[in-house]
C-alpha cells in the first residue's frame, strides 16, 4: 500500500516522496452513448477573451483534431511568472476535445510548478508545449487538485518528464483503482478516442502520484520552490474523492479548483454538500483576502470573489428545495421533477447538471435523517 504524507493541523512539513509515479492502464470496452452531446462547444460562436481575469464570458475555443502534440494552447498571464489556461465551460465533445477546465503554471528561478493537467493525455502533452513556449526551466511539480477527468487525465503526459513529482489527494489512488474510472474513460473515448491515447496500443493510463496528501481537513503541506511558496490545503471530499486548494503565497493567488465555480453550475455527485458549505466558509476565512482566486471553471476573479457566494447560494437553495421535498414525503422522482430553480436556468450547464444534483442531494438528505 502506498504511504501517504499525513498532514498536521497548521504545522509545516517538508516534502516527502514515497516510491515512483505509478501508471495504471485503464482499457474499458467501447461505450455506446444513448444521445449525442447537447452542451458542448459551439464552433459558430468561437471566441477568446482578452483577459482571463474577471472575464464575463469564457472562451468558445475549438481544439483542432489534427493539432500537433507540440502545438501550444492559448495561455494568459495572470501575474508575474504565472500563467493560466482558460478552458471552455462545456461538456466534453469533439469540438473542445476535453479542454473544458482550467489549469496553470508558475515559473520560479528553480523550476516550474504546474497546477492541474487538463482533460486528456494529448492536452497534457500540449500543455507541456505551452509551458515550453514560456520557459526552458525544468518542470518540477504537478499538483492535481482533484481526480475528475477534466483536471487529471492529462497527468500521464507529465509522468514522462525526468525528475518530476506529482502531488494529489490520497483519494486519487482510490479513484484510479476503482471501477468508476472505467466508465469515465470509456465516455471520453467515445468522443475523442485518439486524444485519450497514452501508450502505443492506444490505451489510456491513469497516474497514481508519488506524493499523496491525507490527514485532517484543512491541514497543509508547503512546497518551497525557488522564491515561491505553495501551501497546499487538504479540503477533504468536497467535490470529489479528495480536493486540494493551493495558495501561491508570493503572488498571493489561491487556486481553488472546484470549491467554487465561476459562471457555471457545479456537479455535486462525488462530494458532500454539508462539507461544501463548511469549506466555502473556510475558504473566505482563510483566503478571502488574497489578490486573486482561480477556479477550476470560469475566469479568475478579484475580490470580493462573488463566485464563492454564488456557489454557496446554489448549494443552499438546492438543499432547501430537497429538504422540503423529503419533509413533504415526495418520492425521489417527484422531488427531482419539482427541483427547478428558475433563477439558475440561464447559467451554463444548468440543464446538464441540475437534475443530477437534485437526485444526489435528495438521497444525501434522506441519509442524514438516519444518522
Amino acid at each position: 500500500m502506498r504511504r501517504v504524507v499525513w498532514m498536521l493541523w497548521l504545522i509545516w512539513m517538508p516534502v516527502q516522496v514515497f516510491g515512483a509515479i505509478e501508471r495504471v492502464t485503464v482499457d474499458p470496452p467501447p461505450l455506446e452513448l444513448e444521445e449525442p452531446q447537447r452542451f458542448g462547444t459551439d464552433p459558430t460562436r468561437a471566441w477568446m477573451p482578452k483577459s482571463a481575469i474577471d472575464s464575463p464570458r469564457p472562451p468558445e475555443y475549438v481544439v483542432a483534431a489534427d493539432a500537433a502534440d507540440d502545438e501550444p494552447l492559448p495561455v494568459f498571464q495572470i501575474a508575474p511568472d504565472t500563467w493560466m489556461l482558460f478552458g471552455n465551460i462545456a461538456e466534453v465533445d469533439p469540438n473542445n476535445r476535453g479542454f473544458n477546465g482550467n489549469a496553470g503554471f508558475v515559473v520560479t528561478d528553480e523550476g516550474v510548478v504546474v497546477i492541474d493537467a487538463l482533460g486528456t493525455p494529448r492536452l497534457g502533452r500540449r500543455m507541456i508545449a505551452t509551458i515550453r513556449s514560456k520557459t526552458d526551466k525544468p518542470i518540477l511539480y504537478l499538483i492535481i487538485t482533484h481526480a475528475h477527468p477534466d483536471h487529471f487525465y492529462g497527468a500521464v503526459a507529465f509522468a514522462d518528464l525526468p525528475g518530476i513529482h506529482i502531488v494529489s489527494h490520497e483519494g486519487t489512488e482510490g479513484y484510479v483503482r476503482s471501477e468508476r474510472i472505467e466508465r469515465s474513460v470509456a465516455y471520453r473515448k467515445a468522443f475523442i478516442p485518439g486524444d485519450m491515447r497514452a501508450d502505443a496500443q492506444g490505451r489510456f493510463q491513469a497516474i497514481v502520484p508519488d506524493i499523496l496528501i491525507g490527514g485532517p481537513r484543512y491541514g497543509w503541506l508547503e512546497l518551497r520552490v525557488g522564491e515561491e511558496v505553495f501551501r497546499i490545503y487538504n479540503t477533504g471530499t468536497h467535490h470529489s474523492h479528495g480536493d486540494l486548494v493551493v495558495h501561491q503565497q508570493k503572488a498571493d493567488i489561491a487556486w481553488v479548483s472546484d470549491l467554487a465555480f465561476n459562471g457555471r453550475v457545479t456537479f455535486m455527485g462525488d462530494g458532500h454538500t454539508r462539507e461544501m458549505l463548511e469549506n466555502l466558509d473556510w475558504l473566505m476565512r482563510e483566503l478571502g483576502d488574497v489578490k486573486l482566486m482561480v477556479p477550476g471553471h470560469g475566469s479568475a476573479q478579484t475580490a470580493p470573489f462573488p463566485m464563492v457566494a454564488r456557489t454557496r447560494a446554489y448549494i443552499e437553495a438546492l438543499r432547501a428545495k430537497m429538504a422540503a421535498a423529503v419533509e413533504e414525503g415526495l418520492d425521489l422522482q417527484e422531488a427531482v421533477d419539482a427541483a427547478d430553480l428558475p433563477e439558475w436556468r440561464n447559467v451554463r450547464l444548468y440543464r446538464l447538471n441540475h437534475r443530477l444534483n437534485a437526485n444526489f442531494v435528495y438521497r444525501e438528505l434522506e441519509q442524514e435523517l438516519f444518522e
